[in-house]
């Protein structure tokens, strides 16, 4: 199956949460690893995060530096990266600022029993893709692929990062440490259970090790497809 190059990015804690239970958002990166981000986003065709996500930390997956967007556009793509999204049910705000915030187009994936519902909240906010039921990532890489996605980053949340993970669909993994503990197992953790192709036996290859101020950027090549492999 010809599929786009898929990059997971994930902070996470010393101890793997993506968050903790407090109302406000646990802040995992700096500036210097939020800048390293967007020039990791305007190298990408297109952006995926969960439903859940959007929910949890309404953003807005758009390119912050002006220099990149004219980069982009001077190469004939568009300013930003194409926005996607997975549901199951359908249930998303249509004022969510992943839907509101910049032109690029909307994709959301979502179980055949879900379509309906998903394209009458919507309406022309994005368009509805049927990718079966359950969603099956096989189904939305290959429609990625002929959209002519050729690389995609995957921003979370657990859930999907596990899905990816466990499914063996993804190519490169970058994930970034904050130099503390969350250490309360109410909160999201950056992958759940699940059989994982890169096990003891099978370990991934760690390609790469950044320090950027306070984290750490760890960069493992999870399939041939990773560059220089």
């Amino acid at each position: 199956m010809t599929r786009p190059y898929v990059l997971l990015s994930c902070a996470t804690s010393i101890d793997g949460y993506l968050d903790d239970t407090s109302d406000a958002r646990l802040r995992l990166s700096n500036e210097a690893d939020f800048d390293r981000v967007d020039e990791v986003r305007a190298g990408c065709d297109a952006i995926l995060v969960g439903a859940g996500t959007i929910r949890a930390d309404n953003p807005k997956l758009l390119i912050r530096s002006p220099a990149r967007q004219r980069a982009r556009t001077s190469r004939g793509l568009p300013a930003n990266p194409l926005k996607v999204t997975l549901t199951a049910t359908g249930d998303l705000d249509p004022s969510a600022r992943f839907f509101t915030a910049g032109e690029a187009p909307k994709v959301v994936y979502t179980a055949t029993s879900a379509v309906a519902k998903a394209r009458g909240r919507l309406g022309a906010g994005a368009e509805v893709v049927d990718a079966r039921g359950p969603v099956e990532l096989t189904a939305v890489l290959a429609d990625l692929a002929a959209r002519g996605v050729a690389r995609l980053m995957v921003e979370g949340g657990g859930a999907v990062h596990t899905q990816f993970l466990t499914g063996d669909l993804a190519d490169e993994l970058q994930l970034v440490i904050a130099p503390f503990f969350v250490g309360d197992p109410r909160a999201p953790r950056f992958v759940g259970p699940g059989t994982f192709p890169h096990d003891p036996a099978h370990p991934a290859r760690l390609a790469e090790t950044t320090q950027l101020n306070d984290v750490v950027l760890l960069r493992y090549a999870l399939s041939p497809r990773y560059p220089g492999l």
